[in-house]
């Protein structure tokens, strides 16, 4: 998972000639863990200063009313203006693609960015929607009952990327 961090801090400096316009949006819960991460490498391995936010997508999603019976809201903290900013959205993984359409709609209601591009740790595949990934650390093919598990040393006492079989959710 560390190579993998250092090469989306790498691949996300190196489009432009300057990173002063770069800034990094991890999703709640493990987006904000990996985005955390990355920054730290571009902090301390490239030298270079990028501001991080966190988003919180709940009441942007398109299911919220029928899925969801008591959200949970978790925080939305993004410390600088959006205007102009290119910036990179991080998650753990990219599924049906309706996660990151909340999230760009809500980036929308906080200001303009100049660009959006997405980043995760897995893509499972199975979209309902035109989004792709413009970094992804794994492709993993699933069944749509499977279920992809990132565990985060920090929140889960180790790194790994785990595919669970229905019969063991």
């Amino acid at each position: 998972m560390n190579r993998t961090l250092r090469r989306f801090a790498h691949q996300f400096i190196e489009p432009y000639d300057s990173h002063e316009n770069l800034a990094i949006i991890g999703m709640q819960t493990r987006g904000v863990y990996i985005a955390r991460r990355i920054r730290d490498i571009l902090a301390n391995e490239l030298d270079a200063d990028v501001p991080m936010g966190m988003l919180d997508v709940t009441f942007y999603r398109d299911d919220f009313r029928t899925k969801m019976k008591m959200p949970e809201v978790k925080v939305t903290e993004i410390p600088f203006d959006l205007d102009q900013k290119d910036i990179v959205l991080v998650d753990d993984v990219l599924y049906t693609g309706r996660t990151v359409r909340a999230a760009m709609e809500a980036l929308m209601s906080f200001g303009r960015p100049r660009s959006i591009r997405f980043c995760c740790m897995v893509d499972r595949g199975h979209r309902e929607m035109p989004i792709s990934a413009d970094y992804v650390g794994l492709n993993v093919p699933t069944h749509k009952a499977e279920e992809i598990r990132v565990h985060l040393r920090e929140l889960d006492g180790d790194d790994g990327v785990y595919v669970i079989q229905p019969d063991t959710l």
